[in-house]
């Protein structure tokens, strides 16, 4: 398994979500093909078919926890974790 994979998992159980490290979560994004754009401190992130858009934005290195709790939707809506 890979680490975007236990990162998925990590992020599905939600009994971590303020431990999740800001940059592995934009990479995750990054990973799915969603395009960043960078305004200041936040990266907001969009991808084609998907109406939501991602405003992130860092506490320390770590992301906030209501935004994992943001991408955690956009995973379960959208099934970006494959058959995880």
């Amino acid at each position: 398994m890979g680490k975007h994979e236990k990162l998925v998992l990590k992020i599905l159980k939600g009994n971590s979500d303020n431990n999740i490290d800001f940059n592995d979560l934009c990479n995750l994004l990054r990973y799915w093909s969603f395009d960043e754009r960078i305004s200041g401190s936040h990266h907001i992130f969009r991808k084609e078919g998907i109406e939501e858009k991602i405003n992130l934005q860092s506490d320390g290195n770590k992301a906030k926890a209501y935004q994992v709790k943001q991408v955690r939707n956009l995973i379960l809506k959208y099934k970006l974790g494959g058959e995880l």
